[in-house]
C-alpha cells in the first residue's frame, strides 16, 4: 500500500499541461474558424473595393483616355476639367437640393409607418411585411413599372387615367423639364422603394424603448400622443434617426438606376453618377476625369455626412449630449 502511494507521488498525472494544451488548441481552432469565415469576405473587400478605390485615385492624376494604365502625369488638371463641366457641377447642385427634400420626406414617412405598425393591435406581421416588400424589388424593375405603366404619359397610363376622371388633360410626365413633373415620378418611386426598409429600423428601435418611461410619464400627467412622442419617443430614437438620415444622404447622391432608366435620353435632371458614367464610359472614355469626379463626389458625401453626424451628435456618449 505504501509502495503504491510512493510511486503515485513520484509520478503524478500531468493534468495541468493537458488542460493548457486543450486551451491552446481551442484558441487555435477559434482563430482558424475566424479566418475561414472572414477571409473570403476580406479578400473580396480588398480586391473589389479598396483596390479599385486606390486605382481610381491614382487615375485621377493622369491622362487616361481609352486606357486604365496611363503614364502621363498631369496633376490636378482632371479635377479642374471636371469642375469646369457644367453638367457635372449642375448635377451636384441639383442633387444637393434633391437630397434636402427626399431625406426628410423619407425619414418622416418611414417613422410614420413604423409608429402605425407599432401601435396596431391585429395583423401586425402582415402590415409589416406589406410595407417592407417593395424593398425586395430592384430599382430597374420598379423604374420600368413607373415609366411604362403608371406615368407613361399617354391616356392609358394609370396616373393620366385618374386625372382624366377630373377633366385634366394628359400629362407628359417624363417628356420635358418644364414643368418638371419628372421629379414627382422619381420621388414617389424612391419613397415606395426605400420607406419600408427604414420603417423596419425605426420599428426595431421603438420596440426597444422601455415601457416604464411611458408609465412614468403618465403618472406625471403627460398626455398620450404628441407630448409622449415629443419628449419620450423622439429622443429615444435619436441614434436610429441619425443613422437613417446618414444612409439616406449617401443613397441620394449615389442614385443611378432609376434615373438611368427613367431619363436615359434626357439631358436634364441627371444625377452625378450618370454624368460620371458618360464621362468615363461614353464616347471619349476619359477615365482620368471620371475618376476625378468620383473622388470629388466621395469627398462631398464624406463632408456632408460628417457635418450631419456632428449636428445630430452621432458617436457622442450619452453624458456629452
Amino acid at each position: 500500500m505504501s509502495t503504491t502511494t510512493e510511486i503515485d507521488l513520484a509520478n503524478p498525472a500531468p493534468a495541468k499541461p493537458a488542460k493548457a494544451r486543450s486551451r491552446r488548441g481551442l484558441r487555435a481552432n477559434a482563430t482558424l474558424n475566424f479566418w475561414l469565415f472572414t477571409g473570403p469576405f476580406l479578400i473580396g473587400l480588398i480586391v473589389f473595393v479598396f483596390v479599385p478605390m486606390g486605382w481610381s485615385i491614382y487615375l485621377s492624376f493622369f491622362e487616361a483616355r481609352f486606357t486604365v494604365s496611363p503614364s502621363s502625369f498631369i496633376g490636378f488638371d482632371n479635377y479642374k476639367a471636371i469642375l469646369d463641366n457644367p453638367d457635372f457641377t449642375g448635377s451636384l447642385v441639383t442633387f444637393t437640393v434633391f437630397a434636402a427634400f427626399i431625406v426628410p420626406t423619407t425619414w418622416a414617412l418611414s417613422l410614420g409607418l413604423a409608429l402605425l405598425v407599432h401601435r396596431i393591435r391585429f395583423m401586425k406581421a402582415f402590415f409589416r411585411s406589406v410595407f417592407f416588400l417593395p424593398t425586395a424589388v430592384s430599382y430597374v424593375a420598379a423604374a420600368l413599372i413607373w415609366k411604362m405603366s403608371i406615368f407613361n404619359g399617354v391616356r392609358f397610363g394609370m396616373a393620366n387615367t385618374i386625372l382624366s376622371w377630373f377633366g385634366v388633360e394628359n400629362v407628359a410626365w417624363l417628356a420635358n423639364p418644364d414643368p418638371p413633373w419628372y421629379w414627382l415620378v422619381i420621388v414617389t418611386l424612391r419613397l415606395w422603394l426605400q420607406a419600408g426598409f427604414y420603417m423596419i429600423l425605426f420599428l426595431a428601435a421603438l420596440q426597444n424603448i422601455p415601457a416604464e418611461l411611458y408609465e412614468a410619464a403618465a403618472i406625471d400627467g403627460a398626455k398620450p400622443g404628441w407630448q409622449t412622442f415629443r419628449y419620450i419617443t423622439l429622443p429615444q430614437l435619436r441614434a436610429t434617426s441619425t443613422a437613417v438620415i446618414l444612409l439616406l444622404l449617401i443613397a441620394a447622391y449615389q442614385a443611378f438606376d432609376e434615373f438611368w432608366n427613367l431619363l436615359s435620353k434626357a439631358t436634364w435632371g441627371q444625377p452625378p453618377l450618370v454624368e460620371l458614367y458618360k464621362t468615363a464610359l461614353g464616347e471619349n472614355q476619359d477615365y482620368g476625369q471620371g475618376s476625378a469626379g468620383a473622388v470629388i463626389l466621395t469627398l462631398l458625401i464624406l463632408v456632408i455626412t460628417l457635418f450631419q453626424g456632428r449636428i445630430m451628435g452621432f458617436g457622442r456618449g450619452e453624458e456629452s449630449k
